[in-house]
């Protein structure tokens, strides 16, 4: 089971209590955008198992959304940072670094 640390509230959540929302960090196409480009965006974006960062909502809990890294393959949690957050912060890019040296983010 995933545990994760709201950064909001500080409360340690398992996963039932949140909603998952997808990637982050991604830039999202929607009405008023190219064919190709939603396409892109909807059907055409890896997806590798290993470290990825996603968008998470603390649904039972103080209702705000967060950003989490983890790895998809071992379920490992990395940290949680605020939704606000444009890119990854230096910490988590550590902590994901001394685990799986060869990472580079994408």
């Amino acid at each position: 089971m995933l545990i994760f640390t709201c950064p909001y509230c500080g409360i340690a959540a398992e996963e039932t209590e949140l909603t998952p929302g997808g990637e982050a960090h991604l830039k999202r196409y929607g009405p008023g955008s190219s064919d190709d480009d939603f396409e892109e965006y909807l059907f055409l974006r890896p997806n590798a198992k290993g470290v990825h960062f996603e968008r998470w909502r603390h649904s039972h809990g103080c209702g705000k959304w967060f950003l989490a890294a983890r790895d998809t393959a071992t379920l490992e949690v990395f940290g949680t940072y605020s939704a606000q957050t444009t890119e990854p912060p230096a910490e988590i890019v550590t902590a994901i670094r001394a685990k799986r040296p060869d990472w580079s983010p994408a």
